[in-house]
């Protein structure tokens, strides 16, 4: 008789077939309250966070009142040991922070690499004008948007101006109870024969999602544009800024009022940017969390420009990351070491904390049932990336994909394992390729979303908790492979 070599309790405890069902069907107690908590810690978190600056300055106050020491900020001499919690932070636009682990840096880092960009409308540097006894500003979408979805909503304006003199000002209008609100204008169904023909991509352009901003003229009786410079009027009244601010202005025009629950059961929350300030909350809040010293040195990444492609000097195409553990090692293990450096970038593990599609039975059509996430059966884990051939792909090893199912299943995070709809229909991209050029093991993993990159998207409370709870997890393991 041939022993098999797989030791009777574990076939015992390993199911033959892989199935996935609702998380709510074997969720404890104790998980459904937590779960109540750290969503409605994310309603609070999102309705705060609409744009990368504000979600910027909320990780920043989060983490200090936690304890993180800003890098940039350590006294001449400083060092860092085993438990240490430090963050930095770039252009307010990014943060990067860490818990120091027991092991050396050059052992590699747990990572987790979010952004907090997400598309929108920005007001372009010349963007007032009056027409039709209107003011509009003209604006630039940012990232990959249906632009007929913009218009006839309620929208809010956040940013900030900065004058020549360095001040800064703040501004968010259309948030609190009493603000004005903003909006494009659509044509009337009566009069929208011709629009209507167009195709859905042509039937709104670019061009034409200008935010209407004022009527009301001026009581200047030399000016020729009235109600463009009341406008102006009020702004310099308000703010103390003038036209030519705008040029040096980050203004930005996104879909006004908080996110909610969704649904009879109020399962689901609608928001908007959850596309990626779900996995970006979730990371935060895990390393917040940890609630003692990991093995390895935890990092929560919140990168910005990430629906644009990733670049500029905020993107994670940046040398960010590389830098901020670069000044990790000036401040530990004896000093900077470049090899080193790149020994703890090529040895760590990272999980690319962003969202997926999930299957929508009103668009059955582009997705591969078999291979789609479903709302509310965990964390997606997303092997490969990228479009049509694997364009663009970052695929991850199937050794590193097997740990990550360890540690979660060690932890009773719930997961699912989908693609980005069917192999020809499409496809998407996120940061873990420029992660992976380190040499770092990654893998895509994040929550699944309805309705992705339209003002108002969906998503499911348990799959946002099961991401939260792989995350913290993640940063706490430390049984490491030897393969990489």
């Amino acid at each position: 008789m041939v022993k098999s070599p797989i030791p009777k309790k574990k076939v015992a405890k390993e199911s033959l077939v892989y199935e996935r069902k609702s998380g709510y069907e074997s969720l404890s107690p104790a998980d459904s309250k937590r779960m109540e908590e750290v969503s409605k810690d994310y309603l609070g978190f999102l309705g705060e966070c609409k744009t990368e600056r504000e979600a910027h300055d909320e990780a920043v106050k989060r983490l200090e009142a936690a304890g993180f020491r800003d890098l940039e900020a350590l006294p001449e001499g400083a060092r860092l040991s085993a438990g240490d919690k430090v963050y930095r932070g770039g252009a307010g636009k990014t943060v990067i922070a860490f818990v120091i682990g027991r092991k050396p840096l050059d052992a590699g880092l747990h990572i987790l690499g979010a952004h907090i960009d997400s598309p929108r409308l920005d007001v372009k540097q010349n963007p007032l004008y009056e027409s039709g006894e209107m003011a509009l500003l003209d604006t630039h979408y940012y990232g990959g948007i249906k632009k007929y979805q913009w218009v006839s909503l309620p929208l809010a304006l956040h940013g900030v101006f900065v004058r020549p003199d360095g001040k800064k000002i703040s501004l968010t209008i259309g948030e609190a109870p009493g603000d004005p609100v903003f909006t494009i204008t659509d044509l009337l169904p009566h009069l929208a024969q011709d629009q209507m023909k167009k195709t859905m991509s042509e039937a709104v352009e670019g061009e034409g999602l200008d935010v209407l901003v004022g009527s009301v003229p001026s009581k200047d009786k030399k000016s020729k544009e009235k109600i463009k410079r009341h406008v102006l009027e009020l702004l310099k009244q308000r703010y103390g800024v003038v036209e030519a601010d705008f040029v040096s202005a980050e203004l930005e025009f996104v879909p006004a009022g908080p996110p909610r629950e969704a649904g009879l059961d109020r399962s689901m929350i609608l928001g908007y940017g959850h596309d990626d300030r779900s996995c970006a909350f979730g990371a935060l809040r895990a390393l917040l969390d940890l609630g003692g010293t990991p093995e390895h040195t935890a990092c929560a990444l919140l990168a910005d420009k990430e629906e644009i492609g990733s670049y500029g000097s905020t993107g994670m195409e940046s040398s960010f990351l590389e830098n901020a553990v670069a000044e990790l090692f000036n401040l530990t293990e004896g000093g900077y070491d470049g090899l080193k450096l790149r020994r703890a970038l090529e040895r760590s593990w990272a999980l690319s904390a962003d969202v997926n599609a999930l299957h929508d039975p009103l668009y059955p059509a582009v997705s591969e049932r078999k291979n789609a996430a479903n709302l509310n059966q965990g964390v997606i884990l997303t092997k490969y990336t990228g479009s049509r051939g694997k364009s663009g792909a970052s695929d991850a090893h199937a050794e590193f994909v097997a740990q990550v199912r360890r540690i979660f299943d060690g932890a009773g995070a719930l997961w699912q394992a989908a693609e980005l709809g069917k192999v020809d229909q499409g496809g998407g991209g996120t940061i873990a390729f420029l992660m992976a050029r380190y040499g770092m093991s990654v893998l895509d993993c994040g929550v699944g979303v309805l309705s992705m990159h339209a003002p108002w998207e969906l998503i499911g409370k348990l799959d946002l908790y099961m991401a939260y709870k792989g995350y913290r997890a993640f940063l706490l393991d430390g049984r490491r492979s030897k393969t990489k």
